[in-house]
């Protein structure tokens, strides 16, 4: 069985419920996955917005969220956040650790959930940033899943 990430609070490819977004609680969604292949020592988690800041006219890629050292024997993490012992976290585009809900300023966005199971627990990486988590995931993914969600504010 392939690597394999989903939430219950949603499904791949359809909107993710507000509760999870800056206009409610911000609450990360629980999120499960299963499949992790032979030889996992860790994984790593990145959620991010390509769509920023008009997905008519993207910009850049916004990233909401950095974990990694997950525990290759943790299935998933539960809603909030609250992340397996062993877990550290990067810093996301808000300059802070933790997860920050999408927040469009216009337009329907993509989000996008990224697992990585990887050959090596990477250590203190100093709450890396995306590049510099992508840097020291290097010759180290075995394998990925995705797990796309959309959002879209009420008055975007």
């Amino acid at each position: 069985m392939p690597l394999s990430i989903m939430s219950p609070a949603f499904a791949h490819e359809n909107a993710i419920p507000a509760e999870y977004t800056c206009d409610a609680n911000d609450a990360a969604p629980e999120l499960r996955w299963a499949g992790a292949p032979v030889g996992t020592k860790s994984l790593a988690l990145i959620v991010d917005d390509p769509d920023a800041p008009d997905p008519k006219a993207p910009k850049m890629t916004y990233v909401h969220w950095v974990l990694y050292d997950i525990p290759a024997t943790a299935t998933g993490i539960p809603k909030g956040g609250k992340s397996p012992a062993g877990t550290r976290d990067g810093k996301n585009d808000w300059k802070r650790v933790g997860y920050g809900g999408p927040c469009p300023p216009i337009g329907r966005h993509r989000y996008f959930f990224k697992l990585y199971a990887l050959d090596a627990l990477l250590g203190d990486l100093n709450s890396p940033t995306k590049p510099g988590l992508l840097a020291a995931m290097q010759g180290r993914v075995l394998e990925e899943a995705v797990l796309l969600g959309t959002y879209q504010r009420r008055d975007g």
